[in-house]
């Protein structure tokens, strides 16, 4: 599907140069002398690289469809993570790398979004909520109450999230897996 360089916006996924690319961030320019364009943050999705492209109006892109399937988490193997196929019960490994520090949140039959690009996986889509319980949080400090004081806590994955100070140790709370943040306590 070609669309208007001044079309892309972030997320879109773009062939390039003969390659793959993300959209990451987009900037609409309109410079007082010439003409409009748009200038884009691109990541390839092959090897990981980054590139500052402008595209103008009148230049057109390949924006490719990706194909979007669901597959639930069954276990870690190694390096690899293994996921099955939610319809055709097929298995595909993924290298943690491939997932990122977001593989923390992976739990036991949860359902993640693969995006595969002539049946190779593209990239990974986590749910965007998780909850989990507080493993350990800094005790609440009297007198703290002048501004909004966040206390650093680590969930039973290991990672360590800011909470409010009524947060205690074997709490569980609802995170945010992508800016890895503190949302709520979970019902």
């Amino acid at each position: 599907m070609k669309i208007n360089g001044n079309e892309i916006r972030p997320g879109n996924v773009i062939e390039h140069d003969g390659s793959l690319w993300v959209a990451v961030k987009t900037n609409a320019v309109k410079p007082g002398k010439g003409g409009a364009y748009n200038q884009v943050e691109l990541k390839n999705l092959i090897n990981g690289t980054k590139l500052n492209e402008r595209f103008r109006s009148a230049e057109t892109v390949e924006r490719i469809r990706l194909e979007q399937k669901d597959f639930t988490y069954l276990y870690e193997q190694g390096e690899a993570l293994v996921f099955m196929d939610s319809e055709s019960y097929e298995q595909l490994e993924l290298q943690k790398d491939f997932v990122g520090e977001r593989a923390a949140f992976l739990q036991d039959g949860m359902t993640v979004t693969v995006e595969l690009y002539e049946d190779k996986p593209i990239g990974i889509s986590l749910p965007d909520q998780v909850t989990l319980e507080v493993a350990e949080a800094d005790p609440v400090v009297k007198g703290q109450t002048a501004a909004s004081s966040y206390k650093p806590a680590v969930l039973e994955n290991g990672i360590r999230v800011m909470v409010p100070p009524f947060i205690s140790a074997g709490e569980r709370i609802v995170v945010d897996t992508n800016e890895i943040t503190y949302i709520r306590r979970a019902d």
